[in-house]
């Protein structure tokens, strides 16, 4: 495991990861998502894991880009700045297409690229000190790569506005904007996104896997007649598997189902 990326995994298979450069306040480089894009590599095929909480040690969940990197961005040719978004979009597709459960657990602010981390993430639970923005405006560039993930998440409208200003915003607004699922008190963190695991931890896991293939299924079926079609089998498969039917019964009995720690 990188040095850049903390892991720490308890007995429910509760993967945290933690982004671990404080003193840069977890800026992004190439180096630091290399290690993000690894750590979740490294995970996907885990039959133990059951959820992945992203968050940021010291005061930020994730300022940014690394200054280092932007100085060294700006000797770029255009081929390079080609090549250096490709890799940060795989880092991105590689959340936003995890088989399992990712929580973001933000910390602190959360600026430029770290909102690309957030927008691919299920579930979002924020420190409400925590700050917002997509800065990339205030550079003379844009939020381009983030872009694709974003906006599906906050509407063409706040795209629109927020994109343009650049501006910076609080926990509560990320909130409204659909952004982040949770706001709490900084000294709450850990109990709110606790209280957001247990509940993840209570739905069968397979049907979670089956889920996170079937959003983005449906939301790119080129017809009603696709998508019901994928629909229809999906919920037939899951009734008759053995999860589904532990599940159904564990209702009937009264009980909890045999996946809930």
């Amino acid at each position: 495991m990188s040095d850049l990326v903390r892991q720490h995994r308890d007995d429910r298979g509760v993967v945290t990861l933690t982004l671990a450069k404080p003193e840069i306040r977890n800026a992004f480089n190439p180096d630091f998502m290399r290690a993000i894009r690894a750590a979740f590599d490294g995970l996907r095929d885990d039959a133990d894991l059951r959820v992945v909480v992203l968050t940021g040690e010291g005061s930020a969940f994730s300022a940014g880009a690394d200054l280092n990197w932007m100085r060294s961005m700006k000797d770029y040719t255009y081929d390079d700045n080609v090549a250096d978004s490709r890799e940060l979009d795989a880092l991105f597709r590689t959340i936003d297409g995890f088989p399992r459960p990712v929580v973001a657990r933000v910390n602190g602010a959360a600026l430029g690229g770290a909102m690309g981390l957030i927008a691919c993430a299920d579930i979002a639970v924020a420190s409400r000190d925590a700050v917002f923005g997509f800065s990339e405006t205030k550079l003379g560039i844009a939020p381009a790569v983030i872009s694709t993930y974003v906006q599906p998440k906050i509407g063409l409208s706040n795209a629109r506005r927020y994109f343009l200003t650049g501006e910076r915003f609080d926990a509560d607004r990320a909130f409204h904007l659909g952004l982040v699922h949770e706001v709490c008190d900084a000294d709450d963190l850990d109990a709110t996104t606790e209280r957001v695991l247990r509940e993840v931890l209570t739905a069968g896991p397979g049907a979670q896997v089956a889920v996170k293939e079937l959003i983005p299924r449906v939301g790119s079926a080129g017809s009603q007649d696709e998508a019901a079609e994928h629909t229809i089998a999906v919920i037939a498969r899951l009734r008759v598997a053995e999860e589904g039917q532990e599940g159904m019964q564990a209702f009937f009995d009264k009980r909890p189902a045999a996946w809930i720690p």
